[in-house]
C-alpha cells in the first residue's frame, strides 16, 4: 500500500531543468514551525499529542497535506528589539546555526506569531514566569487579524500589550531546506512546545480547512496507511516525537536533536530520476526520467 507522501507531478521536469542548467534555484525565505503539544487524554492513545493542520485543496503548495502552524521570517521582525524571556538571543543564534543575534530573534519571533496567527496560541507573558491564558476577545482577534495582514509587527503588537516573548516555551528540534528544484523555497526551522495552561487553539488560518489533534504515532501510521497527506519533514518530526510520553519530555529532548539542515537531491540514474533526503532514506522517490509525474516506488 502507498504511503501518504506528498509529491506534485511537475517534480520530475523541474528536477530535469534544473540539472540541464534551464532552471536557476530560488533562495530559501527564512520560515519556522512549531509542533505544539499537549499531554493526551486517554481516548486519543497514550503519549502527548500534536497540534496538526490540514491546508486547503486549493492550495498550490502542499494542498490537502497536513502539516504544523507555521510561515516565513516577518523582515519587521529583524529591524527592533522585542519583549524577550528565556535563553539569551546569543543562545537562539548558536543553537539555530545563525551568524547573528538579529537572524535568531526573527526566527523565534516567526514562530510565536505563526503560532497565533494559525493556531491562537500566544507563548508571550506580563513576566518572564507568566503567560497570557486568554487570548479571546474581539480586541485580540482585531490584533491577530492585524498580525496576519502584516499591518502590525509582531515587537509593535508586544509592546502594545506589555508582553514579553517567552523563548523559554520553545525547543528547537529539525531544520528542513525545501529542495533546490522547487519554485517557493523555505529554510524552516521546526520547534516544540506545549499549549500553556488556560489556551486553547481553533483553527485560524485562512489556509486550512481542519484542525486535530493527534498523537505522533497515530499521525505517522495513518501517513504510512495512505490515510494522511504529508512532506517529509512533517513525517520526519512526527517519528521523532513518538518515544516520548509527556509534552514536558519532549521539550527536555529539543536540546538534544541535530539541527544540520536536510536537503534533498536529485541525480539521474539510468531512466529515473532518485529524489533523496539525506539520512531519511524511507522518502527516496523514483521517478521516469523522460516522462512527467506520478506516484513513483
Amino acid at each position: 500500500m502507498s504511503n501518504g507522501q506528498w509529491y506534485p507531478p511537475e517534480w520530475p521536469d523541474r528536477i530535469r531543468a534544473l540539472a540541464a542548467g534551464e532552471l536557476t534555484a530560488a533562495t530559501p525565505r527564512r520560515a519556522a514551525t512549531v509542533m505544539l503539544l499537549r499531554d493526551a487524554a486517554t481516548d486519543i492513545g497514550s503519549g502527548p499529542a500534536v497540534h496538526m493542520l490540514r491546508r486547503r485543496t486549493s492550495m498550490a503548495f502542499a494542498g490537502g497535506a497536513y502539516a504544523y502552524p507555521g510561515g516565513g521570517v516577518d523582515p519587521r521582525d529583524d529591524d527592533r528589539p522585542v519583549g524577550w524571556a528565556g535563553p539569551s538571543l546569543e543562545h537562539w543564534a548558536g543553537r539555530l546555526g545563525v551568524a547573528t543575534v538579529t537572524e535568531a530573534q526573527a526566527i523565534v519571533c516567526a514562530a510565536v506569531r505563526e503560532t497565533y496567527e494559525e493556531a491562537g496560541v500566544l507563548l508571550a507573558g506580563p513576566t518572564p514566569g507568566t503567560v497570557v491564558c486568554d487570548t479571546t476577545g474581539a480586541d485580540w482577534e482585531a490584533d491577530r487579524e492585524a498580525l496576519v495582514a502584516r499591518e502590525l509587527s509582531f515587537a509593535a503588537f508586544l509592546d502594545r500589550r506589555g508582553l514579553l516573548l517567552r523563548s523559554d516555551l520553545l525547543g528547537a528540534w529539525a531544520r528542513w531546506i525545501t529542495p533546490e528544484f522547487e519554485p517557493r523555497r523555505y529554510d524552516t526551522w521546526f520547534f516544540v512546545a506545549a499549549l500553556p495552561e488556560g489556551q486553547r487553539t481553533r483553527n485560524a488560518s485562512t489556509e486550512a480547512d481542519r484542525t486535530v489533534w493527534i498523537t505522533p504515532g497515530e499521525a505517522a501510521d495513518g501517513y504510512d496507511r495512505g490515510e494522511l497527506l504529508m512532506m517529509p519533514p512533517t513525517v520526519s518530526t512526527l517519528r521523532a516525537l513518538r518515544p516520548y510520553g509527556t509534552a514536558a519530555e519532549a521539550l527536555k529532548a529539543a536540546d538534544d536533536q541535530d539541527l544540520t539542515p536536510v536537503l534533498a537531491q536529485a541525480r539521474v540514474d539510468g531512466d529515473e530520476l532518485v529524489l533523496s533526503w539525506p539520512g531519511h532514506d524511507e522518502f527516496t522517490k523514483h521517478m521516469p526520467a523522460r516522462s512527467a509525474g506520478g506516484e513513483g516506488s
